[in-house]
């Protein structure tokens, strides 16, 4: 693929760094900086920035507030916001439930939810996985009767991300067990999360964090016209928005950054009074990762061309999402090994503004290191675990 800029990328690029220099937030980019985890009103005010500026909806068709950016544009602003350290942008209303909407949803859904959406008014979170069936979603539980002009919904969803600040949650449900095939009885449901008999309870991590959370719903009214599209159809409408969250795991841009940080590691660590960069053995680790990186990284422009062009991310959305986890995961060890002893403490009030600035030490040591190594365990299994993906590859690409 041809990925040299023209004088205009050239410029948008220099518009997008210069953004990101002028205009990030400088407690959110010393929050970045120092690893310390964002709270909503963060993610918020940062992601309403990106919508003033006209850039949020990135993937979003124009007629709907997108920005109408070209795959090199999107390139261009996925690699900036990496290099800045910006935030990632929260998945679930502008990458998920958003284009379920403007694509599967009526007008009248579409004018009620996609503006709060695009401008982060509202957060939303995702009602997939339940006890039981993870891997297996076909199985789910969760039942939605309808009784008149409402659906009542009992269940229960778990490893709900940010869960606990949501304002809506979007559910697949059991709306027939009356059918041929389990999937063809599953519909999809926007939820009000102060509905009455819905509650949530946090997960913590094993790193300690509260990250997600099990949302249980008993007897929880629903208006029908909160059901988007046909009912029975949402395996279909569920599996387009998971090729587009198997899309986004990849985290190329990201990773490069996280590369880039490593070697300044490597050239700051001493090991028997030599610079870790002198040391062979441990460079080569980080080029064989640069190399599957950069493999990557054409994978997903390929695909990202594809989706630009109107098609749906298929299998390929599979590829990137177990290798670009297995490359995460790759460079959380090299981080490790880079730390070395350091990693072994675990020391939470690291991650307050008032610990000390001169006993800090950021990814690459001690705490830090520790807890994204364990906490990114789980990105092989969210979004589909990369077993099963690695089935889908062999079925749709392969023909096995």
């Amino acid at each position: 693929m041809d990925v040299t800029l023209t004088a205009d990328d050239l410029a948008f690029r220099d518009e997008v760094r210069a953004f990101f220099h002028d205009e990030f937030p400088e407690d959110i980019r010393e929050k970045q900086d120092r690893g310390i985890p964002l709270d909503r009103e963060d993610m918020v005010r940062f992601q309403q920035l990106l919508h003033k500026k006209g850039w949020a909806g990135v993937n979003w068709p124009v007629e709907y507030g997108g920005t109408g950016w070209n795959i090199v544009q999107k390139y261009i602003f996925s690699s900036e916001m990496a290099m800045a350290n910006a935030p990632e942008i929260v998945p679930f209303g502008l990458g998920m439930v958003g284009p379920v909407i403007y694509t599967f949803g009526n007008e009248e859904q579409k004018q009620k939810f996609l503006p709060d959406i695009l401008a982060s008014k509202v957060w939303w979170c995702q009602g997939y996985s339940e006890p039981g069936s993870g891997s297996d979603l076909a199985s789910l539980k969760t039942k939605a009767d309808l009784d008149g002009d409402e659906w009542v919904i009992n269940g229960t969803k778990t490893w709900t991300t940010l869960g606990q600040y949501a304002d809506w949650i979007f559910c697949l449900v059991r709306t027939s067990s009356d059918v041929a095939r389990r999937q063809e009885g599953i519909s999809f449901i926007l939820v009000d999360m102060q509905s009455p008999g819905l509650t949530v309870n946090p997960i913590i991590t094993i790193e300690g964090g509260h990250e997600v959370n099990e949302i249980h719903f008993e007897n929880v009214r629903v208006p029908v016209g909160n059901l988007v599209g046909e009912e029975g159809k949402g395996w279909t409408y569920g599996k387009v928005l998971l090729e587009h969250e198997r899309t986004g795991t990849a985290g190329v841009h990201r990773s490069a950054f996280r590369l880039e940080k490593l070697r300044e590691q490597a050239a700051t660590s001493v090991r028997g009074g030599e610079p870790l960069a002198n040391d062979n053995n441990f460079m080569r680790k980080i080029a064989a990762v640069e190399v599957e990186l950069k493999a990557l990284e054409f994978t997903e422009l390929r695909t990202l061309a594809a989706v630009s062009s109107g098609k749906a991310p298929g299998a390929e959305s599979s590829i990137l999402k177990f290798k670009g986890t297995e490359i995460q995961q790759a460079i959380d060890t090299l981080f490790m090994e880079a730390a070395g002893y350091y990693a072994l403490p675990f020391v939470p009030q690291q991650f307050r503004f008032d610990y000390p600035e001169d006993e800090f030490i950021g990814e690459g040591s001690e705490t830090k290191t520790a807890l994204k190594y364990f906490n990114y365990r789980k990105a092989s299994i969210y979004g589909g675990s990369n077993e099963i993906q690695r089935n889908i590859v062999a079925k749709h690409v392969l023909g096995l």
